[in-house]
This record gives structure tokens, sequence and C-alpha cells, in this order.
């Protein structure tokens, strides 16, 4: 390879390098603009921010029969005790029920109390102007495919942090 054609992949490397490192600060700002979202949502219940984020996953997931502990610990990326320990505080400010799995007793269900959902539905209308504030530049391709990438870009963080962590 030529001196040329070798400071031109140099350079391109660089500016990647500078692109990953404006996606990611861009991904940071991101997280603390949602993060304050979810608070003031959360502020609305009286709870914290990830208090809040354990009860729209509930709102996500349950299909009436409530969502076991695990799953709502595996769509947040936190560990099972983490969701049994709010989630019992949810329940005593009676904002969700704890309830064993009919199939085996090990099993908690999570599910949201109707004051609950009344409340979430109540801030939908406020939810979707801003839903559409956010995502107006985005047709539903655009979207459908910016949010694949982004799975992927996770897929891809999660086992390069499996990576990391066997390493040490």
């Amino acid at each position: 390879m030529s001196a040329t054609r070798k400071e031109g992949a140099r350079l391109r490397s660089a500016g990647n390098l500078d692109i990953i490192r404006r996606f990611t600060w861009e991904i940071s700002s991101i997280n603390m603009y949602l993060e304050e979202l979810r608070q003031f949502w959360a502020r609305t219940l009286g709870i914290s921010g990830p208090q809040w984020l354990i009860l729209m996953a509930i709102s996500d997931l349950d299909k009436d029969d409530g969502v076991p502990v695990n799953v709502v610990s595996k769509l947040l990326h936190v560990d099972p005790s983490f969701v049994t320990t709010q989630s019992k505080l949810l329940e005593k400010k009676g904002l969700l029920r704890r309830r064993p799995s009919p199939t085996d007793a090990r099993v908690v269900r999570l599910s949201l109390v109707e004051k609950t959902q009344k409340h979430i539905a109540s801030l939908n209308e406020q939810y979707k102007t801003i839903r559409e504030f956010v995502f107006q530049e985005f047709d539903e391709d655009e979207l459908t495919e910016f949010t694949a990438k982004l799975a992927t870009l996770k897929t891809r963080l999660e086992k390069a942090c499996i990576r990391i962590s066997l390493d040490f």
C-alpha cells in the first residue's frame, strides 16, 4: 500500500473515531434528557425515575395476568433483586400488585392497580404531544430502521461488556 493510501486510511480511521466520540456523546445526552423526562413523570406519582420505569415496563408488558419480575429486570437491564425491592415499595404506595404465579409460587407477577392505570392514561395526551414533537423528523420506515440499528448497537455493546468482564 502506498504512503498516500496509508495516510488516507489513517485519516479515515481518525475521522471515524471523531464520529464515534460524537455519537457516544449524543447518546449520553439523549439518555440525560430521557432521565429528565422520567423524573418529571415520576414526580407526578411521588416516586423515583427507576420506579417509573418499572411501572412503564409493567404497563407495556402486562397482558392481564401480570409480568414476572425477571421479565421486567431483563427489559430494564437491572438485577431482579432491584425490581423486587422497588416493586415492594411501589406496592406499599398502592401503585402495583405483587402476586405469586399460579403455576410456580417462586415466581412473582407484577401488575398495575387500577389507580395507576388511570394515572398513566391521564398523562397520555401530554406524552403523545411530546412523542410527536420528538419524532416528527422520522417517518415510520426511518424510525423502524433507526430502531433496528440501535438494537444492533445495544446487542454489540452488551457483548463487548461481557468480553471486557471476562478479561478482568
